[in-house]
């Protein structure tokens, strides 16, 4: 006689996985092969998920770290989390022919950038160090004009040449709750700090944090598919486990130590901006090898954002 699975309620998020500008960003590099054929060349990983740059390779994407390794006379796309100004200035001065394919929610920022140091402020940039996000913004404007402010710790220790002509601004990936409070320690330090027009984080990171929440306060645990060096996804490991659920990043079904789920009976599960759906097909599958899984949609935020194709490719698609 074959034993029983355990059962299992498995909470999915709504919404998860892709956003608006991974989709465009994806759908350019593809747009760019079927254009000009393969090789097209993609600088940096053109979103942070490795099965979709396996899956982009596989279709003759190639992915380099640096300008510089991309040979004269091919295509070069440009990843969804902006590049500093420098980068598309090299590409004009070689003759490549380059496509850009930053999250227009990153551009906007780009642009902010810009305008807050026109008007001669200096710029707080909240994010974190190293992130492509904010080299690319901080890429944008001349050398000592922002400040990389990555905790409330940080906030409370600046010392800035003129209080009076400040202005902050955030990476779009960041934890809602973690820059809420860092902005209100600039602003009881700084009243006069200039603040962006509309929230940085973007709708995808925010959503995707909210229907985190509501799943977590649910579940003894959640699984976020997701890459390490996604920054949406890690925030959502962190959003769930301060809703009190144990939690853990995952890139693939077979990474999964099933054990770990030892006497879950409730299981939330999520995918970062930069995962597929394809991916949490693939874990649900995995989990019904030892459970007797009882799949329940959350009701969230229903996404209907589309950002337009560069010019040119737009006819193409």
């Amino acid at each position: 006689m074959t034993a029983s699975k355990p059962p299992l309620t498995l909470l999915i998020a709504a919404p998860r996985g892709f956003c608006a500008g991974v989709d465009r960003a994806i759908r350019i590099v593809e747009l760019a092969l079927e254009r000009h054929g393969a090789p097209v060349y993609v600088r940096h990983e053109i979103v942070h998920n490795q099965f979709v740059v396996d899956s982009l390779k596989a279709k003759g994407a190639v992915f380099v770290a640096d300008l510089d390794q991309v040979p004269d006379g091919v295509p070069v796309v440009f990843s969804a989390h902006g590049v500093p100004k420098t980068v598309p200035a090299a590409a004009t001065a070689r003759g490549l022919d380059y496509l850009d394919a930053t999250c227009p929610l990153v551009s906007k920022v780009h642009r902010q950038a810009e305008r807050l140091v026109e008007q001669g402020r200096h710029i707080l940039f909240i994010g974190h160090a190293g992130h492509p996000e904010v080299i690319g913004t901080f890429g944008q404007v001349p050398e000592g004009r922002m400040t990389l402010v990555e905790t409330a710790a940080d906030a409370e220790a600046l010392h800035p040449a003129d209080p009076a002509r400040l202005a902050y601004l955030t990476q779009t990936t960041l934890s809602v709750d973690d820059t809420a409070g860092i902005v209100a320690i600039l602003e009881r330090r700084f009243p006069g700090i200039k603040a962006p027009r509309a929230d940085d984080i973007c709708y995808a990171t925010s959503n995707r944090q909210a229907a985190v929440k509501e799943i977590a306060r649910r579940a003894e645990a959640v699984l976020v598919i997701g890459a390490p060096n996604s920054s949406n996804s890690v925030r959502l490991v962190e959003v769930a486990e301060r809703e009190g659920a144990r939690a853990r990043l995952v890139g693939r079904a077979a990474e999964l130590d099933l054990a770990w789920l030892d006497g879950v009976s409730t299981l939330g599960l999520t995918a970062g901006a930069s995962a597929p759906e394809v991916l949490v097909r693939e874990l649900v599958e995995r989990l019904r090898e030892r459970f007797d899984v009882e799949e329940v949609e959350s009701e969230g935020v229903v996404e209907r954002m589309v950002f337009k194709l560069p010019r040119g490719l737009d006819a193409a698609a």
